[in-house]
């Protein structure tokens, strides 16, 4: 009987050691060292900036002038009351006129409004408000004081 074949422990000679992905690299290889390139630098500005144009959709949160006073009243308290910084219109502030309830109702309302209406806040006040964009600090019926 024949004996069997004799087990090779290398791999056959059409298999070679190293596969063959390219040219091996030289044996005093080294890599050379990253090269970083210097950072971008602009020429500084040759003067200075454009001024700071307004934006163009202003809006000021005022009193219905058509609404009683008892209710201004009301809604203006309630403004105070949740937010709105009323201190300036308080007998003692500095925007405080006696007979000035339209234009602290107002003041009220537009200081409420402005740090409201990010969050969602409306400029309502139960119908007593409305939204103008004439700044009325500036208008010639003085209806509202400046912040």
């Amino acid at each position: 009987m024949p004996s069997p074949p004799e087990f090779e422990r290398s791999p056959p000679s059409s298999f070679p050691g190293t596969p063959p992905y390219g040219p091996s690299p030289p044996n005093n290889f080294r890599p050379s060292p990253p090269i970083y390139l210097p950072p971008v630098v602009f020429p500084p500005p040759s003067g200075p900036p454009p001024a700071h144009k307004k934006p163009q959709n202003r809006a000021w949160c005022v009193a219905k002038p058509t609404v009683p006073g008892p209710i201004i009243q009301e809604a203006m308290d309630y403004a105070c009351g949740t937010g709105a910084d009323c201190k300036s219109i308080q007998p003692d502030g500095s925007c405080y006129r006696p007979e000035g309830l339209l234009a602290h109702a107002s003041y009220a309302f537009n200081s409420y409004w402005q740090n409201a209406k990010v969050g969602g806040g409306t400029c309502d006040f139960g119908g007593t408000a409305m939204l103008v964009t004439v700044d009325p600090s500036k208008s010639h019926h003085h209806t509202f004081m400046a912040q």
